[in-house]
């Protein structure tokens, strides 16, 4: 499994064949970013702004803005707050129906809301879009002061920074102390470093599919996929913005996401769901065909890059240098 890509989200679960209705959902030609923008719809996001804020890396942002959702109450006593972080493809619509604003439904709709596991009726739950995202808080698609977007001049960060992104906002919400932090993947990768960070605004905290750092296989494959999107010609180096519909590095980014999608499936489960079955009744052994598998892998490549942004893809694959850095001091 990519440690760096795990979430529940409805287009990657569950891994089922593609059907005409899913096909004609992706008619016409895909975005040249997948970003959400100022001027989009809000939906249910909330934001907070702050001054400048400075990297780990010596490098600065003159301001930044985190967006984020909330569910239930803050209490009186402010110590009801869990803090839920997403992987790295994920946003912070964790429940809720897609919609205007929101391309996808709830990634944790199942434990998150009223009578769940993580009782919305409890608990007052805050989930961030992490600095470097591309819904809604600052990333390569923000604007920068020169009016343009960032693009890859945007800052490397590490998870560090992106865990100082998310105090600032608990300091903005009042919230001294989580009674829980709560993430996977990359998410628990910044629930890990709130933890060692900041021990004393944790309670508890939950860490699903983290590595405290990514390991040689994971920076291999990891590599592979970001170079997919940087060899598509249409990636431009990153200035790819106000490419037209079609126009953008969506053959890459596509790519890059089968390639993901392959990381996190277990062969079992891709054999078990889909065998050798074909797509249609065209056969795909010399006849022009497609295994079932293979649209796929097509079809939820193809989505991803209606819902996300190239840059935003590649920055926060290298996040975990530092941590990789504080196990060698």
């Amino acid at each position: 499994m990519d440690a760096m890509d795990w979430q529940t989200s409805e287009d990657t679960v569950p891994s089922a064949p593609v059907t005409e209705a899913d096909a004609r959902s992706l008619l016409g030609r895909p975005p040249a970013t997948g970003a959400w923008r100022d001027g989009d719809p809000i939906g249910d996001r909330r934001f907070a702004s702050f001054g400048l804020f400075a990297t780990e890396n010596g490098e600065s942002l003159p301001q930044v803005r985190l967006a984020y959702e909330t569910w239930g109450e803050l209490s009186p006593a402010r110590d009801n707050a869990v803090l839920v972080l997403h992987a790295l493809t994920g946003d912070s619509h964790v429940r809720g129906a897609a919609g205007a604003g929101h391309p996808t439904a709830g990634w944790w709709s199942d434990l998150v809301g009223p009578g769940a596991a993580i009782d919305t009726d409890r608990w007052f739950v805050v989930a961030p879009n992490m600095l470097g995202g591309c819904q809604g808080s600052t990333g390569p698609a923000s604007i920068a002061p020169d009016g343009y977007e960032w693009a890859s001049r945007f800052p490397y960060l590490t998870i560090r920074d992106q865990v100082a992104a998310q105090a600032l906002l608990a300091d903005a919400l009042g919230i001294e102390r989580w009674f829980a932090v709560v993430g996977g993947s990359m998410g628990g990768m910044h629930a890990l470093e709130w933890a060692v960070g900041h021990p004393d605004r944790v309670a508890r905290s939950a860490i699903l599919s983290a590595p405290p750092v990514t390991t040689a296989d994971q920076i291999a494959l990891n590599s592979v996929q970001l170079d997919t999107v940087r060899m598509d010609p249409r990636f431009a180096g990153g200035g790819y913005y106000d490419a037209g519909d079609g126009d953008g590095p969506h053959r890459g980014l596509a790519l890059a996401r089968r390639m993901a999608l392959l990381n996190y499936r277990s062969p079992t489960e891709l054999n078990q769901r889909f065998q050798r079955s074909w797509q249609s009744g065209v056969s795909p052994l010399g006849r022009g065909g497609r295994f079932a598998v293979e649209s796929y892998l097509d079809f939820h490549g193809n989505k991803f890059t209606r819902r996300f942004d190239a840059n935003s893809y590649l920055n926060p694959r290298r996040s975990d240098e530092l941590a990789r850095r504080r196990t060698r001091s």
